[in-house]
This record gives structure tokens, sequence and C-alpha cells, in this order.
């Protein structure tokens, strides 16, 4: 029977910053696992991934940290695929949206669509910020979510709800650009008619149904997938604008559309597209054999991601695949929920987070464990939580107690009294033919789990079997029997060795590094699936290799330096400068700070950022030139009541003296704000 060919794709990861565990546990160690899973069962299959290097999140980080949008993403594209390929995460191809490929397969994909009439176009009133003169796109707008109140939601996302939103919703919007309230301006964008697709939707979410044919097993989608999906759709799904205008992205290929690019989930879903090209290119494959429809049927495309890009994933993308009339839609969307932190959530703004490339560095001979425990604890059907006691608990009692213990006893007590030599079996017990059944039905119980994408419990069969192999050597006791009856041993021992073998072979897909080292220690490193379930794996007389530990356990104090660290970064992460040197008290008794009322603005001449202003101190009136003409017209600050530094040394700015200082804070996108007094004091009171 011909096997299905696979396009396994996991979620782009932004080129914003590194990953943490929560992405991990989340996408690429299932999407991982099942792609190893495939390869063993011998499925043509393409696993494809990439940074995600367009959208506001990476201008933002541009803007935040005074780099360019290619800094950003060049700096954290090397970070990810760098931490992917220590963790040994088998992607055929780790991409990137920002090459010239990408560009012009995305640019094709809009420009087909253009052309068979899928968009409409319509102008709209968006949020403009006029001090930047900029349209604000989804992420560069904050407010209030309307739905549940927060503060902080984005102009696509309230990230503490998870309610899709659109910037106009929002209460209380603000520019993360320039802090102030945007205006509401006119611009012209392409939109995909969602609402034209809710019927063959619900169709093909709800039963599996594609144009009158199956296409896939809903009994297999997740119910949290199938739920959000049909909310959405049940909602009324609504036009949405496949362009926005901003200069960092792939450019809108129609006339008369400078300064707009493609939606980044336009152009990001189109990255796997793009990515297999180029693969297919380097592997001399037609991409078209993993990404268009076969009259077989038996091409399959797979999307892992979090649950928070479920939509972007099962309706969105599915529309312009079919509307482009080509492409396969997707065979499954196995969506994750979220892994939190040592009882809260990850949170990259305050640094609550294990980062995976920190992780690496500081144990590499760990990896197999870190694998183990975040797919045993995998967010699959609703959140879950990483501990480091948790960590340090499965790691000692499972994998070093159970795991570990079956392997290096049957390996020691194999050299210990055979030299190492497989030994021939004698008449097998009722004991001995229990175990051989048990084994034999494991690869039957690991497939039917991993075909539905139930990750977790295959590894828990995985780790039956090292069960069943522990119990196994503690019932029959070869170290006793060896004393009364040297003969039994054999068999004991050739038992345990087929057990060890087939635990290899499943190894293989969870903790490939681990099964590595065991085929080594067995002499025996090309154990295939299709052998998986034999009870004659390795014929007596073979010569296994030395036993080595796999599994060193986890002591307390790595927890507790573990813990503190986060502790300890999870303090008040500031975006502003660190505190200057320390002065003593007579270096601040010497500054003259008083309050005073500006009575007279104007713009200094050729100075864009340049305001003269004429201050009453209490005592005088006198000059000051503040570089604050970006934030405040001259007209609307006269009669304000200021903080002002009186004796700063008079300097000449463009021509003019200066004879003091306007005091501002500043928040960390350059935004500007007068100090004042709680009270009206009028002008002239010192400030100390």
């Amino acid at each position: 029977m011909k096997k299905a060919t696979y396009t396994v794709t996991a979620a782009l990861p932004y080129a914003n910053g590194p990953l943490h565990l929560g992405h991990v546990a989340g996408v690429y160690l299932p999407a991982d696992i099942f792609v190893r899973f495939l390869r063993m069962n011998e499925h043509d299959v393409v696993f494809i991934c990439g940074s995600d290097e367009h959208g506001a999140a990476i201008t933002l980080r541009a803007k935040k940290d005074g780099l360019t949008p290619k800094d950003i993403v060049d700096k954290y594209h090397g970070i990810i695929k760098n931490a992917f390929e220590k963790f040994d995460i088998s992607f055929d191809i780790f991409h990137r949206t920002s090459t010239e490929l990408h560009h012009e397969t995305s640019a094709d994909f809009f420009k087909k669509l253009h052309e068979q009439g899928k968009f409409i176009e319509e102008t709209s009133e968006q949020y403009f910020d006029e001090e930047y003169q900029q349209f604000l796109a989804d992420r560069y707008i904050t407010g209030d979510c309307p739905k549940c109140q927060s503060t902080g939601a984005y102009g696509d996302q309230c990230e503490k709800c998870g309610s899709d939103l659109s910037p106009t919703d929002l209460i209380n919007p603000k520019s993360t650009l320039s802090g102030k309230t945007p205006i509401l301006k006119s611009t012209s964008h392409w939109y995909l008619p969602m609402d034209q697709h809710e019927t063959w939707l619900k169709e093909w979410i709800q039963n599996g149904i594609l144009d009158g044919v199956q296409q896939h097993d809903p009994k297999l989608w997740r119910n949290q997938v199938i739920g959000q999906c049909m909310s959405w759709i049940n909602g009324g799904l609504k036009p949405r604008a496949m362009t926005r205008d901003l200069d960092w992205g792939v450019k809108v290929p129609l006339p008369n559309a400078d300064g707009k690019v493609l939606y980044v989930w336009l152009d990001a879903p189109i990255g796997y597209i793009s990515a297999t090209k180029q693969w297919a290119l380097d592997k001399g494959k037609d991409w078209r054999n993993y990404w268009t429809k076969s009259e077989a049927g038996d091409r399959k495309l797979v999307h892992f991601i979090g649950k928070d890009n479920i939509v972007f994933h099962a309706i969105i993308f599915p529309i312009l695949l079919k509307d482009h009339g080509d492409f396969i839609l997707p065979d499954n969307v196995p969506a994750y929920e979220f892994l939190n932190l040592e009882g809260d959530k990850f949170s990259t703004s305050r640094n609550w987070a294990v980062w995976l490339h920190e992780y690496l560095e500081a144990y590499p001979d760990k990896i197999d464990e870190l694998k183990y425990v975040l797919s045993a604890i995998a967010p699959e059907s609703k959140d879950s939580e990483f501990t480091w006691k948790e960590f340090q608990t499965r790691v000692n009692s499972e994998l070093a107690d159970i795991y570990g213990n079956f392997v290096n006893r049957t390996l020691v007590l194999t050299h210990k009294y055979y030299e190492g030599i497989v030994p021939s079996p004698l008449a097998f017990s009722a004991e001995d033919q229990a175990v051989f059944d048990a084994i034999e039905q494991a690869p039957r119980r690991i497939a039917e789990l991993m075909y539905a994408y139930k990750i977790r419990e295959a590894q828990t069969e995985m780790m039956q079997i090292a069960r069943i192999g522990n119990k196994y050597l503690a019932d029959q006791e070869p170290w006793k029997v060896i004393k009364t009856d040297p003969e039994r041993v054999q068999t004991i021992l050739y038992v345990a060795l087929q057990i060890t073998a087939n635990l290899q072979i499943a190894t293989q897909i969870f903790l490939p590094a681990t099964a590595k080292k065991l085929g080594k220690m067995l002499n025996a490193e090309n154990l295939s699936w299709s052998s998986f379930g034999s009870s004659t794996l390795l014929v007596a007389g073979h010569q296994i290799g030395e036993a080595h530990i796999l599994f060193t356990k986890i002591e307390d104090e790595l927890v507790q330096s573990e813990v503190e660290k986060l502790q300890a970064s999870n303090q008040l992460k500031s975006p502003y400068p660190a505190m200057k040197d320390l002065i003593n008290f007579d270096d601040f008794s010497k500054m003259d700070l008083r309050m005073g009322k500006i009575l007279e603005a104007e713009k200094v001449e050729n100075a864009d950022k340049l305001l003269k202003l004429k201050v009453h101190t209490g005592i005088d009136e006198r000059t000051i030139v503040s570089g604050i003409a970006a934030h405040y017209a001259p007209e609307d600050i006269i009669g304000k009541t200021v903080l002002v530094l009186l004796n700063l040394a008079p300097r000449k700015i463009r021509g003019i003296e200066s004879q003091g200082m306007i005091l501002m804070a500043e928040n960390e996108s350059g935004a500007l704000s007068f100090l004042a007094a709680e009270k009206e004091f009028g002008e002239g009171p010192t400030v100390g």
C-alpha cells in the first residue's frame, strides 16, 4: 500500500526574540516527534519551518532597540535557528520570509487571487499617528479590551482573554509610537471577503467534507480547534484586510500601492510554500508534490500551532488556498494550549521565562531530559505547567529510576554473566510470554496514538515498555536465580535484552539522542520500525557494547538555582536607562529647582525640535530654549506651570542664550511630558 505524502509545518516563530519553553512544548517538539514517527513508517514527508520576519512586531522591536528591522531579523533568525539545531529539531528546512524567493512567491500568490477577483478594494478610516505621520498597523495600537476591559490589548488581539479585535474596537486607543491618541484617516486596502466562505467552511471543519468529498476525519481534530473556528463562523465572518500601511514586508504588487505591504497573516503562511520551494530546489524535487492536489488524494498538509493561531491556519489560510485553486487544504491543525511556568504565564516583558538557548548553553548534556518532560506535560487539550521541581521528579523517578535502571541492569548483568554476548534462551515461562505479548502490541498502540496526534499518550506507551522491563527484572531477580538455576537466567536476560531493543526503537521517535546511545550500547544501531514488537531483535550470540549511564539525576541545587534565577530575573525590567552613579546631598543641594510659568512660546527658526520660551520663575523672567517642539505646539503650552533648573550655566543654542532648563519626563517611546506640582503653587516655589 502506497504511503501518504505529508507536508508538516511548524508555526513560523517571530524573529523579534528568542524561543522559550512554552514555544517548544506547544509547537516544535510535538511536530518533530510526529515527523520522526512518519519517517520511521516510511512516509514521504517534508518538515517545514522558518522565521517570520515581517509584520508590526518586528518594526516595533526595531524602534525600541534603535535598530533597523533587518538588524532585528538577522539577529533573532540566527539565535532561533541555532537553538533548533542544538535541540535537534529535524526540520528539512528552516527558511526566512525575508528572502527574495518568498517575496516573489507571496506577490505571485496575491496577484493570482487579485486577477481572479477574490479580493475587494475598500476605503476605510484607520488610525493615523499625526506626530509620526504614519498609519498604524494592528500592533502599533494599544488600548482597553472591549471584552474583558484589561489594559494593553493590541489592535488585533487581546492577549489577556484571547479575543480577536480590530483597532477601532479598542477603548482609549493609544499609538505605541507617540503615546498619543491617534486620529482616523481614510486609506484603501484589499479585503478578503471571508463572509462569502461560511457555508463550505462549516461543512469542511465540522464534517471534513470539501466539494462533496471526505477530505479529513473531523474526529481527529481537537475540540478546541473546531470550537474556536465555529465560534468565529457562527458569530459571522467579516471581510479582513489583506494589506497594511507599512514600509517593512512584501510590497503589494499592484500599481498605486506605494507604502503598502501584504498582511503578515497572508505572507507568513505562504512562507510554508516558499520554504518548500527552496527545499525542493536544493534537493532536486518538485515542490508541487507536497502542496497541490493529486488524483489519489494521498497528500496531507498538517499545521502544528499554538491556540492563538487557530483561526489563521484553519479559516483564513484555507480560504486563500481554496481560492487559489491548486492547493490541498489542511488534513489537521493540531493546536496546543499554553504552557505556564512556576504558577504564572510565560512573560517576555517580565523575563518570566526559561529561554531555550540559555538552557542548551547551561545543560548541553540534558537535551533529551527536557524533551521528555515537555512531552509528558504537553498542553494538548488544556493549559499545563512547567516547574523545575517536576522536571527533577520526572527525570529522577522516570528516566533514571525506571528507564535507565532497567537498561543498565540488563546490560551490566549480560556482561557479568555472559561477557556481553546475548545468551541462548531455553523454555519460555508464562511470565516471559506475557511480556512478549505486551511488547508485540506496543507498535500498534503507539501508531494509533501518533496518527491521532495524541503524542503525550504515545510517549507514555514508550515508557510503558521500560516499566514492563523494569518490573520483569525486579520480579525475576536474575541476580538471585543465578545461584540456583543459572540456565533460567539465560532466558531471563534474553527476554530483557529483547525488551531493551524494542525500547530503543520506540525511543527513536521521542528521545533521539538517547536512542542513538542505546543503539551503540546494544551494538544494534539500525533497528527499524518494521521490526518493532519482535521477540528476536537480538539473536543469541550477538555481542553487545559496553553499558553506560543514560540519565544522571537532577540535584536539588540545580532546582534551587534555576528557581532563584527565575525570581531574580522577574524583577521589574524597565525599558528606561539604568540609574546613574550615586551623588551626595551636597551635589544635589547645588541645583536650584523652581516652579515657573511659561509666558511666551515660539518655534526657533530652522530648528524643527526647538521652542524659544519666556518663563517667569518667581524672581525673574528669562529665556529658555527647549527641545520639545515635536511634542508640544507653542500655543498649547502658554500658561503652563513647569519645573525649571534655574542655575544651569547659560549656553547659546542657535544663537539664542538659554538661561536654564525645563525638566521633562520621557517614556520608552520617546514621548515627553511636563512635570507639574500636585497643587497650584504658582511660580517661584523651590523644589527639593
